[in-house]
């Protein structure tokens, strides 16, 4: 394993690996160092289930031995599954808290903290990168030299937020990193949407100062742009600049509306993210209210079921996790109470945003107000999840009863098979967790096309490459949905008959049913199917299973579409790849071309050359070729 795990830690000076079974034997703990440093927890396979960091590694390993089950069930669980435990010691905490980020950033240890992914919640991005910057919602982040903001919970407010930024100020809306030169601008210019950089009638200085302003908006420092811009306005008046002065005053204006909207929770022209933190039994809710300039611009929740580690080991988990996430960083956190390794925590802060981080517990004033209403916040995240839990168990119980299930159906699966006139077909899985999507359980099946259109072969199939393997490993669904008639619930169930999965794996399938256009649902054994209602909960659930299966289905199939599109001719070639396909086309300008260029005109485009010049036209004259 190596140890260099992170540019800004010195190789570490012990590395200490406990024997076989039973880790954490008495002759193991006396041989680790009670110095700073990292442990990490393994199983049998050697896979990482858990990294953490301990001023005193001696004491923070001993600790496990008087872990109570009742109390941390899940600490309880990993320390039953731990074969081994490594410890790596550093020279100070500092070190050990920024490797131990660096390990689970790497192994994304299961049993680690983990927030929410945020990857679905959209972002709003500002194209530094380009000549001509853009503004547009994104749902990926890329190293392009772009600023994101963001991620945002709520899409209306995003939406609401660049609907504003859209109206002050009108960057281009044109997609791609580069623009086109224009004779006349497009209609966006026309409705006072765009400037049109694209036809030269805005400057680039012009243009960056609009840009800026977008950024500030977006940093929420709105009370410092409308300074800015009521001077910008006044120095145009003067210079007799009167139609850029009322471009300002209508900046202006429309940013007074916005600010009159905005809720002021704070005299203080200061950033602030307020952490609120509330446990109840096992789970955890958190909220991040962001606080820009006194005003309130946005929030996250997250709640956590049973983390590993004390409640101020779990919170500065959560900040260095929020963070490391490229959130924006303010000046000042309010928490709730001290966090571990705060002070190490802070200089790393402090390091990412470029000058000093304070973390603050306030006890009164408007701190104190502000972190009351985080809490409220944090408060209302179990009310949620209790509400949700209480609605899935009433629609499972439900599930059972309609569907006269064996068994409580906390894992549903639904299998689609998706093709083209048969071409191209794929089969798709999703999964559902205590009627949550879990998308790290999708799956997606390449079918062979060898064969004429047969959808019960296809399903065949995939049911046997999905449930190929019958051991303790395996995962089986309490419940399997077939996007289908009675045919393809009749080929599920005789593959799981051949597995000896009847008993294990309960089928039910839903197919459309054009004349009464509804869906119908069959169960094996059944001739007709079950009478529900239209309304019926459990139709609409099953209607959702269904449907996320066809869109996960479909996303493959685009795929799969766009690469044959993509194919052409000379992928038949030797020595022709998409790099050199694409200067062919691009300099001959079509495949037809390329078909009659002579071997001195196809070796004059760059990354050719005569000898690969003379295979591309050997092998379309192939009668000329010797």
């Amino acid at each position: 394993m190596s140890m260099q795990e992170s540019k800004n830690i010195p190789v570490p000076v012990v590395e200490n690996c406990s024997p076989g079974p039973g880790p954490l034997t008495t002759e193991f703990l006396r041989s680790v160092p009670s110095h700073p440093g990292v442990y990490l927890m393994k199983n049998r396979q050697g896979q990482i289930l858990y990294v953490g960091k301990a001023k005193n590694l001696r004491k923070r390993v001993s600790s496990y031995q008087r872990v109570n089950a009742k109390v941390s069930p899940k600490t309880a669980l990993l320390l039953s599954r731990i074969a081994a435990v490594e410890t790596i010691m550093t020279h100070t905490e500092k070190e050990a808290f920024i490797l131990e980020a660096s390990l689970i950033k790497r192994h994304r240890p299961r049993f680690n903290i983990e927030l929410k992914d945020d990857k679905s919640y959209p972002r709003i991005k500002v194209t530094l990168g380009e000549e001509w910057p853009r503004v547009y919602v994104t749902r990926r982040r890329t190293r392009d030299g772009s600023r994101y903001f963001g991620p945002y919970s709520s899409a209306w407010a995003m939406r609401n937020t660049l609907s504003i930024i859209n109206r002050l100020f009108p960057l281009r809306r044109c997609k791609g990193r580069y623009i086109k030169k224009r004779e006349r601008p497009c209609l966006n210019y026309q409705m006072g949407r765009c400037l049109a950089p694209c036809t030269g009638m805005v400057d680039k200085k012009q243009y960056g100062q609009m840009v800026d302003n977008v950024l500030m908006v977006l940093e929420g420092r709105n009370r410092q742009l409308r300074v800015q811009l009521e001077a910008e306005m006044q120095r145009a008046s003067e210079a007799l600049e009167f139609e850029k002065a009322a471009l300002v005053r209508d900046q202006l204006q429309a940013l007074v509306k916005t600010l009159e909207k905005q809720v002021v929770v704070s005299n203080l022209d200061r950033d602030q993210d307020v952490f609120g933190y509330v446990r109840k039994g096992a789970g955890i809710g958190i909220a991040v209210m962001n606080v820009r300039q006194g005003m309130v611009c946005g929030q996250l929740v997250f709640f956590l079921l049973d983390p590993i580690g004390d409640d101020s080991e779990v919170l500065g988990e959560v900040i260095r996790q929020y963070y490391a996430a490229e959130q924006s960083i303010p000046d000042e956190l309010l928490l709730p109470f001290q966090v571990a390794d705060h002070v190490s925590l802070a200089e790393w802060l402090g390091e990412i945003h470029g000058r000093s981080v304070r973390m603050r517990i306030p006890e009164r004033g408007e701190g104190l107000t502000l972190l009351r209403m985080a809490t409220a916040n944090a408060e209302q995240v179990h009310i949620d999840q209790e509400n949700r839990e209480r609605g899935w168990q009433e629609l499972a119980g439900n599930l059972q009863t309609k569907l006269q299930l064996r068994t409580f159906p906390a894992r549903v699966e639904c299998l689609d098979i998706s093709n083209i006139g048969g071409k191209q077909p794929v089969g798709s899985l999703v999964c559902f967790l205590d009627g949550e999507k879990a998308p790290k359980e999708y799956r997606h099946y390449s079918i062979g096309s060898a064969h004429e259109p047969d959808d019960y072969r296809m399903m065949a199939e995939v049911m046997n490459r999905r449930f190929s393997k019958d051991d303790k490993k395996t995962v089986f669904p309490d419940l399997l949905v077939i996007d289908g008639g009675k045919g393809h619930l009749n080929v599920a169930r005789n593959v799981l008959r051949e597995k000896g999965l009847q008993e294990r794996v309960e089928l039910v399938s839903i197919a459309k049913d054009k004349e009464k256009k509804s869906d119908r649902i069959y169960r094996p054994g059944r001739k007709n199917p079950l009478s529900l209602v239209r309304h019926s909960p459990v139709l609409f659930f099953l209607m959702q299973v269904r449907d996320e299966s066809h869109r996960f289905g479909i996303s493959l199939h685009r795929r799969l579409r766009h690469k044959s599109a993509l194919a052409s001719e000379l992928d038949n070639v030797p020595g022709i790849g998409p790099s050199r396909r694409k200067m062919l086309l691009k300099s001959l300008g079509s495949l037809a071309k390329i078909r009659k260029a002579p071997r001195s005109e196809l070796a004059a485009v760059p990354g050719i050359g005569p000898e690969l010049a003379g295979q591309i036209w050997d092998y379309f004259n192939p009668e000329h070729s010797q």
